[in-house]
């Protein structure tokens, strides 16, 4: 007893508390076996649109050559982790006078909304998306994105998300999960780090100061299709142009990520620098969360932005975007 007296006094000493040895990630990105290994001490937080299938059973097909079977309708959930409705991630809020839609919320909000899953302060977050398909992804690098804001980094995504998990064998569980009162704090607003406004985006186009990298498919990056959130058609001007379907694999077991070379070469061969300043966006700051994950966080490129209001708040401000022909 006398030992440990003295072991705890001497860490007094040092300025150091018990917490700051808890647990932490080994990276932006885990797998399921050291999910598994660590479940016991990490908070899951289960991010997807369809809370419904929290509960019910994963549905699975089988091959009729191979005899192996394949998920085709996602059902289930890692043992305990905690539903979060994507829809609820992102709110809308007033930006200059205009109320701009699905943007990341205040602070104080944030840390009201994490505290509802259950969140503790002193317990590292593991962030599971559906993992069925590559915009899957985005989910959960959206949620990431809003954690590293408000100033935490004992944070990470599964790579595979829930169906990499049911195809590693790992043992599911269709019970509710209601959470219990969290204690998390916001520790910082690194907002000027992490996001990009229209004023950033302004001088970007006319000082080349970022590359500017539109994350949404061809036909809407050209100005062939767009979205409702979006007023006008085309991309801003200069950019270019990397399809967040490009962060994931896709077909397989799961949609898993890819290795980091694999992502140079495709920014490298879209015209995109991965290591040089860039403003990632989209229609609302959704897709770009992938695109943002994969430069910032896979590639160690810290110069990286996501613009949140993405082409949503650039066309409510009566900016224009650029387009091809639709004759």
């Amino acid at each position: 007893m006398k030992k440990q007296i003295r072991y705890f006094a001497g860490i007094a000493l040092l300025g150091l508390a018990p917490w700051s040895w808890a647990l932490q990630v080994p990276g932006p990105v885990v797998d399921g076996e050291w999910l598994a290994k660590n479940r016991a001490e990490v908070t899951v937080l289960d991010v997807r649109s369809n809370q419904k299938s929290f509960t019910i059973e994963p549905q699975f097909e089988t091959d009729k050559k191979t005899g192996k079977k394949f998920l085709v309708e996602l059902g289930g959930h890692i043992a305990d982790a905690v539903p979060v409705d994507n829809k609820k991630v992102r709110v809308d809020r007033m930006m200059g006078g205009l109320t701009v839609k699905s943007v990341i919320p205040e602070r104080a909000d944030f840390e009201k909304l994490v505290r509802g899953w259950g969140v503790q302060a002193s317990r590292p977050v593991v962030i599971v998306s559906a993992g069925m398909e590559p915009i899957d992804f985005n989910e959960a690098a959206r949620l990431y994105w809003q954690f590293k804001v408000y100033g935490e980094d004992n944070v990470a995504v599964l790579n595979g998300g829930t169906a990499g998990w049911i195809a590693d064998g790992r043992e599911l569980s269709t019970a509710a999960v209601k959470p219990g009162e969290g204690n998390w704090v916001a520790k910082a607003d690194r907002t000027a780090e992490y996001m990009a406004t229209s004023g950033d985006v302004e001088k970007a186009m006319a000082a080349k100061s970022a590359q500017l990298v539109d994350a949404r498919d061809n036909a809407t990056f050209l100005g062939l299709s767009k979205s409702s959130s979006v007023s006008g058609y085309g991309h801003l001007a200069g950019a270019k142009n990397v399809p967040t379907t490009l962060m994931s694999t896709e077909g397989g077991d799961a949609a898993r990520l890819r290795s980091a070379q694999t992502y140079r070469d495709v920014f490298k061969m879209s015209g995109v620098d991965p290591q040089a300043p860039a403003i990632a966006y989209c229609n609302t700051g959704h897709q770009a969360s992938g695109t943002w994950f994969v430069m910032s966080e896979l590639l160690g490129n810290k110069q990286a932005k996501l613009y949140d209001g993405s082409a949503h708040q650039w066309t409510l401000e009566k900016r224009e975007l650029q387009s091809v022909s639709r004759q």
